[in-house]
């Protein structure tokens, strides 16, 4: 099997839906609330999945987050066998994305960025405006 194939791609997303949902069944007080799955590449001979993990909330919350699935990734994965059918279920790597916190930082930039602009076209009208008040006195 290709890496890029429909087949593999099928099989991530297919993986990806099910380690969510177990992962939100997790009782491990380690394990953040807020636990995203954004993405699972599983390898074409089925050995390995590479799990990217985002949570929200500080860093030392992903520490422990990522602590506590190292630590069930047992559990997980046996789940994963239950509920998906492969002919043979991928040891699971979890890592660190950090794309959700990257994408809100970039939005707060711009947000910050846009109101400036905007107190700059208002000041820029004020000043154009008082202006032309000034002419039409003289």
């Amino acid at each position: 099997m290709r890496k890029n194939s429909v087949k593999n791609t099928r099989i991530n997303a297919e993986v990806m839906r099910e380690l969510s949902v177990s992962i939100r069944n997790l009782k491990d007080p380690r394990i953040s609330p807020m636990v995203s799955v954004t993405g699972a590449d599983v390898t074409p001979d089925l050995q390995y999945c590479r799990v990217y993990i985002s949570v929200l909330g500080g860093e030392e919350s992903l520490k422990k987050t990522m602590e506590g699935l190292k630590a069930a990734s047992g559990f997980l994965r046996r789940e994963l066998a239950q509920t998906v059918n492969l002919r043979h279920t991928p040891e699971l790597q979890f890592i660190e994305d950090h794309s959700i916190e990257y994408g809100a930082h970039m939005d707060e930039l711009i947000n910050r960025v846009a109101k400036e602009d905007a107190e700059k076209h208002v000041a820029t009208e004020d000043e154009l405006s008082m202006d032309s008040d000034t002419s039409e006195i003289d």
